[in-house]
């Protein structure tokens, strides 16, 4: 296998945006690679919690789905689609040892970027592709659509102008004769109408809101509060973004950033220039259809830039990404066995009698496995190791210490339920401007008070951080938790399993 011998920025992951979804392509990489599973089964989790449905029962049903489908349903569906696509393409790659220099990606696919990159866990990626829509709904943005014009951003700009409507606006700068507008379904009927007098094409974009507008502005608020109760990691690989036409810093607030992306423009054939200047010389369209992938190749005719599709069929119906997978690792950018590193890889590690094929179809099918054991494994090592540690200061302590210390007596003992009933019908009431009297303990939530289930994750979350709570296991489920009376139960108990005694001296 040739070696890669870049000293710079090589391979960049793309993940698309709206219209970024390929049913019949996700399907028929389930039946071959099992990341695509082990991705909807965590998606699934929040679903079910969010929604009371599994994203996995309409995307791998026994009807085929295609995008038209999933916009005719709820509007959470296509969007969660696209975000598990680009996610599920993105586990694969990196398991058959395709290792990014950075990801980027175009409008709703930088979030699934930003999880990709270990800023957000999967689930609370789709707790934020889901708050997204529903901050939008709730302020009116369902009313308008997008619109690709077959021009450049300039000229479009220009038409634009004759107009003066301030809710019209260029959304995306895909390429210099593509220009997508974004806006009221009025002012978009005159749009179509002037382009087509000046002979310039009009396509309709697949896309539930008119998103990158000045009229989502007045729900870029709220959904900034939301993200901000969301626990954000530090990034683990680099991520450019197209929008802001930089890097993210790696603990960089990102809350605000996400809410910005609802009125800013995305401009990504700049950033695909960008990162060419920088070094880049193949991208990877990680997710569903391969419209990404044909961008790249427009913007970048001419030089050596090799830009390939995942989760695609081609003319002969067969899947894109098995000939990507085969291509990279044909230049060396798959480092499945190691061969193209230094030092002994994996099969020489793990399997050195195996023939290096077998050892491969051994990985494709297993592989995820034995990551998921030595993570597992490894967590466990640590907290054995971080537990002796704490048993070694506190015998040290007790050594050193004179006269023996009072027991302290466990945190938060001082609550009772009582207590933390009120706590909560105060704390609910504030965030959702209602009278605290209708809060009482046996109300349902959703039935009753008409608190829909993305808003109880915001609050639950709210709640876990006033108590200090350890975050929520993934198979955390929410319908269990649709009165105060079990969410006080949930607080006392999740109190009660945590607490250790406070540390002497």
């Amino acid at each position: 296998m040739p070696e890669n011998t870049s000293t710079g920025p090589s391979t960049a992951f793309v993940f698309p945006g709206q219209g970024g979804f390929d049913g019949a392509a996700l399907r028929r990489a389930k039946e071959t690679y099992p990341q695509v599973q082990r991705v909807f089964d965590r998606l699934d989790s929040a679903t079910d919690a969010l929604f009371s449905r599994r994203i996995s029962d309409v995307l791998f049903g026994p009807e085929p789905t295609d995008l038209r489908g999933l916009l005719a349903g709820d509007s959470w569906l296509s969007q969660v689609a696209i975000y598990g696509a680009g996610l599920a393409a993105y586990e694969i790659l990196t398991d058959q040892g395709v290792r990014p220099d950075v990801l980027a990606g175009h409008s709703l696919g930088e979030i699934t970027a930003l999880v990709a990159a270990g800023a957000f866990s999967a689930e609370d990626g789709v707790r934020i592709v889901a708050q997204r829509v529903a901050v939008i709904e709730r302020h009116d943005g369902i009313e308008g659509r997008m619109v690709a014009l077959s021009a450049g951003a300039d000229r479009v700009r220009m038409l634009l102008g004759l107009l003066d409507d301030p809710l019209l606006a260029v959304a995306t700068e895909n390429h210099d004769e593509q220009t997508v507008v974004s806006g009221p379904d009025g002012v978009l009927d005159q749009v179509t109408a002037i382009a087509a007098q000046l002979n310039i094409g009009a396509i309709e974009i697949d896309a539930p809101f008119p998103f990158h507008t000045p009229a989502l502005a007045p729900a870029a608020p709220e959904f900034e509060a939301y993200v901000r109760t969301l626990d954000q990691r530090r990034l683990q690989r680099p991520v450019y973004s197209p929008i802001l036409q930089r890097h993210y810093e790696p603990g960089e607030a990102l809350a605000g950033r996400l809410a910005d992306h609802f009125v800013q423009p995305v401009r990504f054939a700049a950033a695909v220039r960008a990162l060419h200047r920088d070094g880049v010389s193949t991208f990877v369209e990680a997710g569903g259809r391969a419209a990404l992938s044909k961008l790249v190749t427009r913007l970048t005719q001419g030089s050596d830039v090799r830009s390939l599709p995942t989760l695609a069929l081609d003319d002969g119906g067969r899947l894109a990404l098995d000939a990507t997978l085969r291509e990279l690792r044909a230049a060396g950018l798959a480092d499945l066995d190691g061969t193209s590193g230094s030092g002994p890889g994996l099969a020489e590690l793990l399997a050195p009698t195996v023939a290096s094929d077998l050892f491969e179809a051994y990985w494709k099918a297993h592989g995820h496995e034995v990551r998921e054991r030595v993570r597992a494994d490894a967590e466990a090592f640590a907290e054995e190791e971080r537990r002796q540690g704490r048993e070694q200061v506190q015998v040290q302590v007790q050594v050193q210490e004179q006269e023996p210390a009072p027991s302290p007596a466990p945190v938060h003992a001082a609550l009772d339920r009582d207590e933390v009933l009120g706590e909560l019908r105060t704390l609910y009431a504030q965030a959702l401007e209602y009278p605290e009297e209708v809060f009482e303990g046996g109300a349902q939530l959703e039935a009753e008070l008409g608190v829909d289930s993305v808003k109880q994750v915001e609050l639950l979350s709210r709640v876990s951080q006033r108590y200090e709570l350890p975050p929520r296991e993934a198979d955390f489920r929410l319908a269990p938790y649709n009165t105060l009376d079990a969410i006080a139960d949930f607080v006392i108990a999740e109190l009660e399993r945590h607490s250790e005694p406070a540390q002497a001296g």
